[in-house]
C-alpha cells in the first residue's frame, strides 16, 4: 500500500509540474527515476539535465569575452574541419593533410576514434577515424600524436577549463592557479578553457590561420561576417579564427539523445533495461554525484586509478611528452599532490561512438569501465589511496545493475545525428577531416 501511495503522489506531482518538465507516467519505472532525478537534482528535476537546442544561444553557457552568433558559428565549423588549416608542418609533405577534426570528428562522438590522436604525419581513416596510423616513413620527432586520449569536444560548453588536466582557461576553475600558468600565457587573457584551448592549440597542432589562409583559400567573406566590428588590419587573425571555433564547439551538444527526449516527455525513448540503467545510474550507482547537469560532467578532477599510455607497450610516446606530467593529470599542472591522478569528469555522452575510455584509453567497452569502479581495483599502483575517488569501489552494484547501466549509457546517451554538425564541404575544396593520399581514399575523395 505504501508503494502505491509514493506513486500516486509522484503522479499527482509530475501532473501539477510546468509543460517543460511533464513527462508521461507509463509505467512504475518512470516514476521511479523521476524520483531519482528530483533527489540527484536537490528538486530541481528533470529540467536541471536537460541540454539547450543548439541554436538557442541565450542559453548555452559561453565565455562573456566571446559571445555566440551565427556568423562564429558558421565560420568556426569551417575552420575546425578546414584541412587548409594544416599550414606550418614539421614536414613540407604533410602541408594541408590535417585538421582540428583530424582529433575531433564526429563520426567518432568528436573525439579520435582512435587510442592517441594523430595531427600530422597520421595516414588513413576508416570509417570513424579507427584506421588512422602514423607514417611509418617520416622521423618520430615529426608526428603530432597526443600523450593522452583526445578529449571529446561534445558538450564542452559545460565546461570552464579544457584537456584532462584543466590546464587551458583564465577563469572560474583556474582561479588561483596563475602561477601554473608559465608556459600558457593565452590563460592571461581572461578568456574561459575552449577559447584558449582553440587559441592554443593551432600553435601546438602547427595551424596557420593568417591573412595568407584567408586570402589564399577563400575565407575573407566568413570572417567579414562574424567579426564585423573588428578593424580589418587586426581581423584575419589566429585569436579570432579561435573564438569563432570556440562559438562552433560550444553549440555541438547531444541533445538528439533518447535521454534527452526521455526528459522533453517521450517516455517511450527508453527501454525498461535503459530506464532501469538510470535509476541505478542516478541512485545506488552515485554516477550522477559527478556526471551531473545538462553534459553529464561536473567541473572537478577525479582519481579512479586508470593506467595511461606511459605503462603500455602499444602506445607511441615522444621525446618530449613529458609522461611524468602528463600521468599525474591535475597534480601534473598545479604541482599540488592532493590533485596528483586526478583527471576531468568528461561528459557521457556518445562514448560508444569512440571506442576508448578512460584517459589513458586502457578499456575498450562501456561495461569494463563500470566494473571496474564496482571492483575498486586501480591499474595504477602508485596511486595514493587517499587521492582516490570515494565512489570507487564502494557502489556494490549487481551483475543485473551493471548491465543496465551499461544500456544506458552505451544506448540512452548516443545522439545518432551529430552529422548535422558536419560541413557539407570545406571552403578550400580539399578533403576533410584529413587529406593524404589514403584518407581521401577511405573517405571518397578522389
Amino acid at each position: 500500500m505504501k508503494k502505491l501511495t509514493f506513486f500516486s503522489a509522484i503522479i499527482l506531482l509530475i501532473s501539477s509540474c510546468t509543460k517543460d518538465d511533464y513527462i508521461p507516467i507509463t509505467s512504475n519505472l518512470d516514476a521511479e527515476l523521476l524520483n531519482a532525478l528530483d533527489n540527484a537534482s536537490d528538486g530541481e528535476g528533470v529540467s536541471f539535465f536537460i541540454l539547450p537546442e543548439s541554436d538557442d544561444y541565450a542559453n548555452i553557457p559561453q565565455d562573456p569575452l566571446n559571445p555566440i552568433t551565427s556568423e562564429k558559428v558558421a565560420l568556426g565549423k569551417q575552420l575546425l574541419h578546414e584541412t587548409a588549416t594544416g599550414g606550418v608542418p614539421k614536414m613540407d609533405a604533410m602541408k594541408g593533410t590535417y585538421s582540428c577534426a583530424s582529433c575531433h570528428q564526429a563520426a567518432a562522438g568528436f573525439g579520435a576514434g582512435i587510442r592517441q590522436g594523430i595531427g600530422e604525419c597520421g595516414i588513413g581513416f576508416g570509417i570513424r577515424g579507427e584506421e588512422r596510423i602514423v607514417n611509418t616513413s617520416v622521423p618520430v620527432d615529426s608526428i603530432d600524436v597526443q600523450p593522452i586520449k583526445s578529449p571529446t569536444i561534445l558538450n564542452v560548453a559545460y565546461q570552464d577549463v579544457m584537456l584532462w588536466n584543466g590546464q587551458f582557461g583564465g577563469t572560474g576553475t583556474n582561479a588561483g592557479t596563475e602561477a601554473s600558468w608559465t608556459e600558457i600565457e593565452e590563460n592571461f587573457l581572461g578568456l574561459q578553457g575552449i577559447e584558449v584551448q582553440a587559441i592554443k592549440g593551432q600553435k601546438v597542432h602547427r595551424l596557420q590561420i593568417d591573412d595568407d589562409f584567408v586570402n589564399t583559400f577563400g575565407y575573407k567573406e566568413l570572417f567579414d561576417a562574424a567579426f564585423p566590428d573588428v578593424a580589418e588590419n587586426e581581423r584575419y587573425t589566429k585569436h579570432n579564427g579561435a573564438l569563432a571555433m570556440a562559438a562552433y564547439e560550444r553549440t555541438l551538444l547531444a541533445n538528439r539523445s533518447p535521454w534527452q527526449d526521455w526528459l522533453k516527455g517521450n517516455s517511450n525513448a527508453l527501454d525498461e533495461t535503459e530506464k532501469k540503467g538510470a535509476i541505478v545510474f542516478f541512485g545506488k550507482g552515485k554516477c550522477y554525484e559527478c556526471h551531473t547537469g545538462p553534459a553529464l560532467n561536473d567541473k572537478g578532477f577525479h582519481a579512479y586509478g586508470m593506467d595511461d599510455f606511459a605503462n603500455t607497450s602499444d602506445a607511441l610516446l615522444l621525446f618530449n611528452a613529458n609522461m611524468d606530467k602528463v600521468k599525474k593529470g591535475r597534480g601534473g599542472f598545479t604541482n599540488n599532490p592532493d590533485d596528483y591522478y586526478k583527471f576531468k569528469t568528461p561528459t557521457l555522452y556518445n562514448l560508444v561512438d569512440n571506442g576508448f575510455y578512460g584517459h589513458g584509453g586502457t578499456f575498450t567497452s562501456v561495461k569494463e569501465v563500470i566494473e571496474y569502479k564496482n571492483n575498486g581495483v586501480p591499474q595504477k599502483a602508485e596511486v595514493p589511496l587517499e587521492n582516490l575517488a570515494s565512489q570507487f569501489g564502494t557502489i556494490n552494484l549487481t551483475e543485473e545493475e551493471i548491465n543496465d547501466m551499461t544500456a544506458f549509457i552505451t544506448n540512452s546517451l548516443r545522439d545518432p545525428e551529430l552529422n548535422r554538425y558536419v560541413p557539407d564541404a570545406i571552403i578550400s575544396g580539399s578533403c576533410f577531416p584529413n587529406n593524404d593520399d589514403t584518407s581521401r581514399e577511405d573517405l571518397g575523395c578522389d
